[in-house]
This record gives structure tokens, C-alpha cells and sequence, in this order.
């Protein structure tokens, strides 16, 4: 029997099989504002403007002004579908990501006859060469700086090739062979490998690689200190499904590139060149970004001058998501819960059984911690969890201390905490002047000049809504009697 091999293809085949997870479609849908605007009301969900919904996945496959061409979006719009698509339980994915981190499984290089990515090939130097008609890239709103590639796993290496590592930035198209990309400060490896290469004056090769399957997207999107500089997340994917993400020599440039993907567009970041992020149409704004506001365009993005557009000769797949959307969430708040219980886990071991970065924070800015207290030793521990969350995820904003007795993944249990055991005047703790994340619109000097002295500064704030020890007598939930065979009613 011939071995699956993962890739959204195969995804998508399998999402068939479950009712309501999948939509295809062959109405004619315009990649302007279009798909966004009507994936909106299909599934977006996250912190996407209301009216939105948890719904299907959807692939759109008549996309105008590219013939041929398919898109799909919301693939990992809902926890429960990204669970299936992992064989695993959705409350316990963060547990899942951990175990992988612990057991990666290398990349495999594979001959450019067995990679399908590279099915068809055009190079920059081809005769009416354009980006922008190869790559069906859509804009998010009406408004957006461009047309964006928001789910491009970009690969690159330092300049001695002893390091590798992926990461997902936002990437516009600005002209037939020029991409901007946005490299957060102080984020992720990808920019320490261009440092190093602005120290030679020399540019860095990546690839750009499109249409992936989601145990690939959800594990690149770890930071340190779970997956500190050189580790590479493509091994993590390769945990995922026990099978290393298969690898292929690059046709333009000295790079690899991932052999199942739908499209590889190959280029290389220049050492000294930026870009405005609007110069094509001066709107001011970038895109919707996860905290569900449309930033302001960046005026001075890395550019990425294109050698080389890749793709499959069967109809190819431009995978996109909506920034704001439960598609972020689940990219960027698994990896999250993994990272925390990560480091909670060698710190304080058994104390935080479960975590849940829930979509009210895009999946960065907000964690649910469940906390266990055997004795009486244990009380102050939850607040040390906190900290050590902090400490796991710099982005975090919000941590929210709950008991074992509580459903993390249920806001109104949640909130019924909040309210039912807890007291604002004991149980806030305000920790000021630290790091978050700049797509914060709230993290600025104008609107807090006395705590934020730069962007990207802010206070970040605990919630313990965990019972006193020596209390959890006076706090014993209402219990019902146990009806195991309850559903015959409903029969």
C-alpha cells in the first residue's frame, strides 16, 4: 500500500469526507476585496467585523483574470476542523505541538521530477514576466496597500547555510517582479538571517512557498524560547504526521524549497532596499491584520526582487487567509499553548494542565490557564504561572487564571469565573512597561504617554479567578445527578 503523502491536496480530499467542513464552488468571485468580503459571512469568524461565523473551508474555483487557477481560504478556520485534520482531540492541540517540538523530524530532499511544485516553471527572465498575473494573491479590503500573500511559508538560511528556518510574514505584490515584505523588529529568524547578510552587503535567497497542509503552517509559527535560533519548524511539521516535509533545490537561486507546495515563488530580500508599502495606490493602510484593525502602511518594507515563479500544471492552489480571522487563531494560538506549556512544564510540573489562547486575542494577546492546587502550598502558584507565560510568549497581553473545574475553551465559564470568583480590588495584577507586539493599535505613546515611551510598549494584565485553597469548600459548583444515557430523550 502506497504511503499518503501530506499536502493541502490531500487535505482537502479528506475534508470531503466530513460533512460541512468543505465548500467548493465554480461562481466566478473577483480576488479584489471579493473573497475576503464573502468569506466573511461564510466561516471567517476570529475578530473579522460582524456579522461572521464559524464555517466551512472554501475553495473558489473561478477566479477572475486567472484562468485555471484556484483559491482556498479557512482551512484552519476552526479548532475542531484543524483537529481532524491532525487525527487529534481539539482541547489538547497545545499538548500535541509540544510533544512534536520534543520529537522533530527532519526535512528530506527530494529530485525536482518528484517535487509537483515545479510542475511548470517561469523564470524572471522570461518574455511579459508578472507576478501579478501568476500569483492570484487577493486583497483583504477594498482599501488594502495591494494584493497580499497572507499564508506564504517564507524559507531562508543564514549565509553559510548552517542555519534554516520558516516563518509567515504579510508580503505585497508591488510590481511584475518586486514583493514587499514586512520583517516585525526583533522578530522572528528570519530577520537575524538577513542580518547577517546586510553585514556582507549580500542578498538572501528564499523562497516563498504556497498552498501548504496546515500541520506545516501551524508548526512554523513557534518563536523562541520553545524553538530557539536553528531550529528549523519544518520539523515539527514532520512530527505531526510522522513524515518529513519533502524538500527541493530551488530552480533560480541557491535555496530550498518545499516540494508539495502549490506554488513556489523564488526571489531574494536585498540588503539595502525598502519600499513603501501603498506606493501603487497611496490608501495609507497595509492590510486587516489579526487584532482586527486595518494598520497603517508600513513605509519602509524589505523588498524581495523575484528570480522565479514555481506552480503544479493541475490547476493550482493560492491559499489565503483573513488576518483577523479563527484562521490566525488557530496558526498562531496553538504553537502559543504550546510554548506555555512548554515552560510551565519544566518549571512548575502538573500545576497548569491546559491552556487555551482563545480568539477574543487573535491567538497572540490573550491565554486561558487552567491551574491545579493540591495543598496548601500551591497557593500563590497561579500567579507564577503567569509570569512564566509572559516569559514563554513576549506578545501575550492578557493571562486569564481559572480552576480545574472550569472550561478553558468556553468564554462563558470563563466569564462566569470572573465574576463569581474574583475581586477586583485582590485579584489584578498590572505589570507595566514591558514589550508586546506594534500591531497593537493601543501600544503607543499617544495614547498612554506616561507608561508607553515607543510603539509597541504595554502593560500587560493577570486575571486570577482561582479559588483560595483554604476556600474551595465555599466555592463547590451546583452538581446534577449523572444521566449516562441522557441522549434517549431526545430520540
Amino acid at each position: 500500500m502506497t504511503e499518503k503523502l501530506y499536502d493541502l491536496r490531500q487535505v482537502l480530499e479528506d475534508l470531503k469526507d466530513i460533512p460541512g467542513q468543505l465548500h467548493e464552488t465554480d461562481v466566478e468571485i473577483d480576488p479584489h476585496a471579493e473573497i475576503s468580503g464573502a468569506y466573511r459571512y461564510i466561516g471567517a469568524g476570529g475578530t473579522v467585523m460582524r456579522p461572521t461565523q464559524e464555517g466551512p473551508a472554501v475553495t473558489f474555483n473561478n477566479i477572475k483574470g486567472f484562468p485555471g487557477v484556484r483559491v482556498n481560504i479557512g482551512t484552519m478556520a476552526s479548532r475542531k476542523r484543524v483537529a481532524h485534520i491532525l487525527g487529534h482531540d481539539y482541547k489538547t492541540l497545545g499538548h500535541l505541538l509540544n510533544e512534536a517540538v520534543k520529537n522533530p523530524i527532519e526535512p528530506v530532499k527530494v529530485s525536482r521530477e518528484e517535487a509537483p511544485a515545479q510542475e511548470v516553471v517561469h523564470l524572471a527572465t522570461d518574455e511579459g514576466f508578472d507576478i501579478r498575473k501568476l500569483i492570484a494573491a487577493p486583497t483583504n479590503t477594498e482599501y488594502d496597500a495591494g494584493p497580499y500573500i497572507t499564508t506564504g511559508l517564507v524559507l531562508g538560511s543564514t549565509p553559510d547555510k548552517s542555519m534554516s528556518d520558516v516563518t509567515i510574514h504579510r508580503m505585497v505584490l508591488e510590481d511584475a517582479d518586486t514583493i514587499g515584505i514586512y520583517i516585525m523588529p526583533g522578530g522572528r529568524h528570519l530577520g537575524a538571517f538577513l542580518a547577517e547578510h546586510q553585514k556582507l552587503n549580500q542578498p538572501m535567497p528564499v523562497t516563498i512557498n504556497i498552498g501548504l497542509d496546515p500541520a506545516i503552517l501551524i508548526g512554523a509559527t513557534f518563536e523562541p524560547p520553545a524553538t530557539p535560533l536553528g531550529y528549523n519548524e519544518l520539523w515539527i511539521a514532520g512530527a505531526l504526521r510522522n513524515q518529513a516535509v519533502q524538500v527541493v533545490d530551488s530552480v533560480a537561486i541557491d535555496e530550498v524549497g518545499i516540494a508539495r507546495s502549490e506554488f513556489i515563488i523564488e526571489g531574494e530580500i536585498l540588503p539595502s532596499e525598502t519600499i513603501r508599502e501603498d506606493i501603487n495606490t497611496n490608501t495609507g493602510h497595509a492590510m486587516p491584520e489579526f487584532p482586527g484593525y486595518n494598520g497603517p502602511a508600513n513605509q519602509a518594507l524589505s523588498v524581495i526582487k523575484v528570480k522565479a515563479v514555481t506552480h503544479r500544471k493541475d490547476n493550482p492552489i493560492m491559499q489565503t487567509t483573513i488576518g483577523p480571522s479563527e484562521e490566525h487563531v488557530s496558526m498562531a494560538g496553538i504553537p502559543t499553548e504550546a510554548s506555555i506549556l512548554n515552560l510551565v512544564d519544566k518549571a512548575i510540573p502538573g500545576k497548569v494542565p491546559n491552556v487555551y489562547c482563545p480568539p477574543a486575542g487573535g491567538g497572540k494577546f490573550m491565554a486561558i490557564l487552567q491551574i491545579r492546587k493540591e495543598n496548601p502550598a500551591d497557593e500563590g502558584i497561579q500567579r507564577q504561572a503567569a509570569l512564566l507565560a509572559f516569559s514563554a510568549f513576549k506578545e501575550l497581553k492578557t493571562v486569564i487564571l481559572v480552576d480545574e473545574d472550569v472550561d478553558i475553551f468556553d468564554m462563558n465559564d470563563v466569564m462566569w469565573t470572573i465574576n463569581t470568583r474574583f475581586q477586583a480590588h485582590k485579584d489584578i495584577m498590572v505589570l507595566e512597561g514591558m514589550r508586546n507586539h506594534p500591531l497593537d493599535p493601543s501600544e503607543t505613546p499617544e495614547y498612554s504617554p506616561e507608561y508607553i515611551r515607543v510603539k509597541g510598549m504595554s502593560s500587560k494584565l493577570v486575571l486570577d479567578g482561582t479559588v483560595p485553597f483554604d476556600m474551595k469548600d465555599k466555592f463547590k459548583r451546583a452538581q446534577f445527578k449523572e444521566v449516562p444515557d441522557w441522549e434517549k430523550y431526545l430520540k
